[in-house]
């Protein structure tokens, strides 16, 4: 995905400084736009490495306009199975590394008065499924932080929005995914998940060009969505995940509303409260 939208911003005539744990595989890029492509070396758990980037890509151009935030990999197992090492490094690549860069980023931006910000989740970041909870903990987490960020940065000039893909060809799902050890008693929920991505039966709908075209239009849209889904089966699924969402709150509401102080006044319905969160008079 970060390829082909590197490949569609250079060939639109931007200026691009693309990062990668192994600059080498920018060589191709580099020799064909040479004054255009800035290729870094970035370790996105690297600290150091990411202050070090971002602060060269602006000696470099003198500002960022936009950042996508696109590194990531995914993992199946059982929620008991994963192991230590495994936990922390889909948090630190999935949702610290992307938090640490914007905030790196975000002093640039304010200066600025302007800036867009895309960070590359996932419909896991919307949708739970079992085999992916450490993946998709990491998704929901961006999620929650874009959406509070956006509001947060809006009234800076900074836009910021969360990218949905659903299935995407990309490795996603074959050469850059790690797996759990196998735990009995999972095989029809997170093993039969596991058997469907190691298949040659599951082939992705979504096309990484397109998903590039889309993005570029996003960056330079006067006023984007804080989500943005990609593809239509993950329209599909979050409509349904909607669904069900909202036939539970109901269910749920009388216990829901029983835990209401008998004394109490609903703050969202005030003055003050319709302002602060938003509330429509």
């Amino acid at each position: 995905m970060g390829r082909s939208l590197t490949e569609a911003v250079l060939a639109s005539g931007d200026l691009v400084a693309a990062t990668a744990r192994n600059p080498e595989h920018l060589k191709d890029l580099l020799e064909k736009y040479p004054e255009q492509v800035y290729p870094l070396q970035l370790d996105v758990t690297n600290k150091g490495q990411i202050t070090a980037a971002i602060e060269n890509a602006i000696n470099r151009f003198g500002r960022i306009d936009v950042l996508v935030n696109n590194a990531g990999f995914g993992i199946i197992g059982a929620a008991e199975a994963y192991t230590d090492e495994q936990v922390r490094s889909q948090l630190e690549t999935n949702l610290y590394a992307p938090i640490e860069i914007t905030r790196v980023v975000l002093p640039y931006m304010r200066k600025q008065r302007s800036g867009r910000i895309l960070q590359i989740s996932s419909i896991g970041g919307r949708v739970g499924n079992p085999g992916l909870t450490i993946y998709q903990a990491a998704k929901f987490g961006l999620g929650g932080f874009t959406e509070a960020l956006s509001k947060e940065v809006k009234p800076l000039g900074i836009w910021v929005t969360s990218v949905e893909p659903g299935g995407f060809r990309t490795d996603w799902a074959t050469a850059s995914m790690t797996f759990a050890p196998e735990v009995e008693g999972y095989e029809q929920t997170v093993g039969a998940r596991r058997a469907l991505f190691t298949s040659d039966q599951f082939v992705p709908m979504g096309d990484p060009a397109k998903a590039a075209k889309a993005m570029i239009g996003l960056a330079n849209d006067p006023e984007p969505p804080v989500h943005l889904l990609l593809g239509s089966e993950a329209i599909a699924m979050v409509k349904q995940a909607n669904l069900l969402r909202s036939e539970e709150m109901e269910k749920w509401m009388p216990v829901s509303t029983s835990t209401i102080a008998d004394d109490a006044i609903d703050f969202t319905q005030t003055e003050m409260g319709k302002a602060f969160f938003g509330v429509k008079k």
